[in-house]
């Protein structure tokens, strides 16, 4: 049966009210659907649709076409799989921002912690703490005053333990956290006139869905999909690397120690 055709709105499929009120291209639904001179738009929800209808010219175009967002592109893909070294490449190209997740998550820490945290990172400390305790046993170079000051400085806020309990181990920001740092990449500038590509976000199903529920929503969702064997062979020679370093570190503190244990003695 030959269908009439349908003459949409000037945000064709999308939902106006979310592109006027979000700037985000949110597809409607055709359940809520409304017609306006002849014209048929299509709504995100029933809420948005009768806001349109209490007052549809404040979301039609006029005497130009309307606006239409900057792209926003989700890159996703397991530890590994090349999602940094594909975003530089296309940012590069497109002029648009580069946001790593797990990297900006650092540096809003950074300033407490004064080092990156996560097991990754704390691999190369671990050795300097054990290092200080040794030293200290023979001499009284670090004072009390100044081990209650180091303490001090890493006083964390309530956010700031959440963001470092997701690096560390792993564990779900709270929606609230969410809040303070994701729709503003959406909403602020520069982010929200260039558009940008999110490198390792969503991570999780509850991820996903807080993204749905405040309507933030990408232009397009790559995951890149990499055979096991290729990721260990790129990751794997690095790791070993750094282990060998680390394995030379030790030795030359033992040896350092070892020194100052002989001078001490004298």
């Amino acid at each position: 049966v030959k269908q009439k055709k349908r003459h949409m709105g000037d945000t064709k499929h999308f939902c106006p009210v979310s592109l006027k009120e979000n700037f985000v291209l949110y597809p409607g639904l055709q359940e809520h659907a409304a017609k306006y001179k002849e014209k048929i738009y299509y709504f995100s929800t029933s809420e948005y649709r009768d806001e349109f209808l209490k007052n549809p010219e404040e979301y039609v175009s006029h005497n130009e076409p309307l606006q239409a967002p900057p792209l926003r592109v989700f890159l996703l893909g397991v530890h590994g799989a090349g999602k940094t070294t594909c975003a530089r490449d296309i940012t590069d190209k497109l002029g648009i921002f580069h946001i790593q997740f797990e990297e900006y998550l650092q540096e809003l820490i950074l300033p407490k912690t004064k080092r990156k945290v996560g097991p990754f990172f704390d691999e190369d400390h671990e050795d300097d703490n054990k290092i200080v305790e040794e030293l200290e046993d023979f001499s009284q170079t670090i004072t009390i005053t100044e081990t209650e000051k180091t303490k001090q400085e890493v006083e964390l806020t309530d956010e700031e333990r959440a963001i470092k309990a997701n690096l560390m181990d792993n564990k779900e920001l709270p929606p609230e956290v969410l809040d303070k740092i994701v729709p503003d990449w959406w909403k602020k500038e520069p982010f929200r006139s260039t558009g940008f590509i999110l490198d390792g976000f969503p991570r999780t199903l509850d991820e996903a869905s807080y993204l749905s529920e405040r309507g933030l929503c990408p232009d397009v969702a790559i995951y890149i999909q990499v055979e096991e064997g290729d990721i260990l062979n790129r990751l794997f020679p690095p790791r070993l690397k750094k282990w060998k370093e680390k394995q030379f570190k030790k030795k030359e503190y033992k040896k350092k120690l070892k020194e100052l244990k002989a001078k001490i003695r004298v």
